[in-house]
């Protein structure tokens, strides 16, 4: 543990924990919590990753797997020592978080996946919902896995993009038939 910039010892990493995890609203695995709290070089993986369990056994952290949540414990504990966190470390962390936050709702709602086909090529398919149900399922189909992680990876990338311009076209079409 350096003691330069603001982490100084290990209960200074155990506030930051308890700071970005009292404002993530999904379980958050190890590097998902370094990630989140990760500064500048001054502050280790290693340090996260030994701050974490002490922050379980103490009940600051509830664990699930190798997911991990705050507790109420962490959350009031947590508010007690977040003015020791300065403010352009919360700052920085309270952005991340809200990018978590932002990606891991996204992904909830988009969903996709390679099946391998008897005939040796590979479906990519897309399943985009909301929260009232499913808006479209798309699949296509790629001739090898190369391919289909490529399409995987753009499809999930570019879902809203997808689907918006399916409902353009369909809906323009359906506008010129219309006149």
């Amino acid at each position: 543990m350096q003691g330069v910039g603001f982490i100084h010892d290990m209960m200074d990493v155990k506030a930051l924990i308890l700071f970005v995890m009292a404002r993530a609203n999904y379980p958050a695995d190890e590097q998902q919590i370094y990630e989140l709290c990760f500064q500048n070089e001054f502050l280790s993986y290693f340090d996260v990753r030994a701050a974490i369990p002490m922050l379980v056994e103490t009940g600051h952290l509830a664990q699930d797997g190798d997911q991990y949540t705050i507790t109420e414990k962490g959350r009031s504990d947590g508010a007690l020592v977040e003015n020791t966190v300065p403010y352009t470390v919360r700052q920085r962390a309270e952005d991340a978080v809200l990018r978590f936050n932002r990606q891991i709702h996204r992904s909830s709602f988009v969903k996709t996946r390679v099946e391998p086909r008897p005939s040796g090529d590979f479906g990519v398919v897309l399943d985009l919902s909301d929260e009232m149900g499913s808006l479209m399922t798309m699949e296509l189909m790629a001739p090898n896995q190369r391919q289909a992680i490529r399409l995987q990876r753009l499809m999930e990338k570019k879902a809203e993009e997808i689907y918006n311009l399916a409902m353009a076209e369909i809906l323009d079409d359906e506008e010129e038939s219309d006149v």
